[in-house]
């Protein structure tokens, strides 16, 4: 049965290794040596390459890479006002550091968080201008949740939100109005990326969040409610998915365990349209989570690694999708890999070749599968 609306049986979560070349123009922009202009166009130019590759290996979903970020979510985020970027989040003392102990930046909430601009719509229209009929340009964006998880109640400012149900609805309407902006300039398919959800798996995790003050039962409530306060209202041809992430740094994560402590609520009180699930590794636990899904939900299921250069064996992907399948309906299920490649500037550890074979082989798989 063929699936002609996202997320497609062959996905993936967006972000691609950037070229040598505009990495290095990257370079000479920060350095004072090349203008914005210039790396626009550089951008611009690399873009339109990747989303021949990604045409080329039968993808429908077509992404931009996230070449003009950074980070997958502060370049997003630091446009929002009220919102500050500096320092740098704590590495998770269980999983394998990089190599030079380099952390992201964290951010917090300084002042009236408000949508000041519009923030990914001309990336979209440059994203939707260059792909082929027959392809569906996507938007990643993080999620809401992620400007209030990490530090909670203490990294949001008592002077602009003594009252937090007001910062939620703030938080909400920002996005809102991002979401209503990219929705009139066209935009169909829209994926929140977030770290949130499934760093409530880890129970260092969620140590964390008892001991700045916070619920790890309640939030999964508390999050589903914003997001569902963002999207409820969104047209019924706009798709909306979340990528539940566990972290994804230079081959690095910063959560682990499986989705049993979020599933029940998240599944089901959750009002987007699918689920980027991770699971490519003993890390995320088993399928038996997927018992809770609804059954107008539709589950993307992760089950080839972004963090490693070595190809899946076909065979043992199909095993693993009729192994989930045991749990809900193969139906509602697409494949992809577990996160994306370069969620940051920096990439992965493995080369464009890798890269590559990867998503084709995804492709492969599930026409196999689904006869698409």
């Amino acid at each position: 049965m063929s699936r002609i609306s996202p997320p497609y049986r062959a996905d993936h979560v967006g972000s691609l290794l950037r070229p040598q070349e505009l990495l290095a123009m990257r370079e000479r922009f920060h350095s004072g040596a090349a203008s914005a202009a210039e790396l626009r166009a550089a951008e611009d130019e690399a873009i339109a390459e990747a989303i021949k590759r990604e045409e080329g290996v039968g993808l429908r979903s077509i992404t931009d890479g996230e070449f003009r970020r950074t980070f997958f979510h502060l370049d997003f985020l630091e446009q929002v006002g009220g919102v500050t970027v500096d320092g740098a989040i704590a590495a998770n003392p269980d999983a394998k550091p990089a190599k030079d102990g380099f952390t992201p930046p964290r951010l917090s909430v300084t002042g009236k968080l408000k949508h000041k601009k519009n923030i990914q719509v001309d990336d979209f229209q440059y994203l939707k201008s260059k792909i082929s009929p027959g392809s569906t340009p996507k938007v990643d964006i993080p999620s809401p949740t992620m400007v209030h998880f990490r530090g909670g109640r203490q990294a949001i400012s008592i002077e602009s939100y003594p009252d937090m149900d007001e910062f939620f609805e703030d938080l909400a309407q920002v996005y809102r109005n991002e979401i209503d902006a990219l929705d009139q300039a066209g935009a169909r398919y829209i994926q929140l990326d977030d770290t949130t959800l499934a760093y409530l798996c880890d129970p260092k995790m969620r140590q964390g969040a008892l001991e700045r003050g916070d619920d790890p039962d309640e939030l999964p409530r508390t999050y589903a409610a914003l997001i569902n306060a963002v999207i409820d209202h969104r047209p019924k041809d706009l798709t909306v998915c979340v990528h539940m992430c566990r972290g994804n740094f230079r081959s690095t994560w910063f959560a682990q365990g499986g989705y049993e402590p979020v599933a029940e609520v998240l599944f089901n009180e959750l009002g987007v349209d699918a689920f980027f699930l991770e699971y490519d590794d003993e890390r995320s636990g088993d399928f038996s989570p997927l018992r809770f899904i609804p059954a107008n939900k539709t589950v993307v299921l992760g089950v080839v690694t972004s963090k490693r250069g070595e190809l899946e064996d076909k065979g043992l992907v199909i095993e693993r999708i009729k192994e989930a399948a045991k749990y809900m309906p193969l139906e509602n299920m697409c494949l992809s890999p577990q996160c994306g490649f370069s969620s940051t500037v920096h990439g992965n550890e493995l080369t464009q070749a890798a890269q590559w074979a990867k998503l084709e082989m995804i492709v492969n798989v599930a026409r196999e599968v689904w006869g698409d």
